[in-house]
């Protein structure tokens, strides 16, 4: 029995020594993950008081879990992107591309559930960043969406 204890053991700690060498460099992009999904969460809540919308917690906290796990993912995608055609082109031009589209689009709905809840009635595009037009823009008359991201 011990010895069928200590080969778990050692796979375990193998196991566990490559997950942490793979995750160790991407601790920033996780952290910004989380703060964002959390920042999301918190005005998703307030701008659907403002709406005057049935709030349910558990609907809100499983969604918000499941972007958790979703970012997870999107960042051992980018990870190993980063280590199959980063390293044949010399720089990471897919998985920062990849971060940058899953991070604005969290930022989008972040800042257009804020302007919500202060009822600001512009719509922010992060992706006009790299553009030259406005960032903040009026709503265009009958496009309001009525089935938005809450969490």
């Amino acid at each position: 029995m011990s010895e069928t204890n200590n080969l778990f053991s050692a796979a375990m700690a193998a196991l566990g020594m490559a997950l942490s060498e793979f995750y160790a460099h991407l601790a920033p992009w996780l952290l910004l993950g989380m703060v964002l999904v959390l920042v999301d969460l918190r005005f998703g809540l307030l701008a659907a008081k403002v709406r005057k919308e049935e709030i349910r917690p558990s609907r809100a906290w499983r969604r918000t879990l499941n972007k958790a796990v979703d970012y997870l993912c999107w960042v051992t995608l980018a990870e190993v992107c980063s280590r199959t055609f980063g390293v044949s082109m010399g720089v990471p031009v897919v998985s920062m591309a990849m971060l940058f589209v899953i991070y604005g689009i969290e930022l989008d709905s972040c800042v257009n559930n804020y302007l919500e809840y202060k009822g600001i009635k512009k719509k922010w595009n992060f992706f006009r960043l790299v553009g030259k037009e406005d960032l903040l823009q009026d709503p265009e008359p009958g496009s309001e969406d009525k089935s938005k991201d809450y969490s």
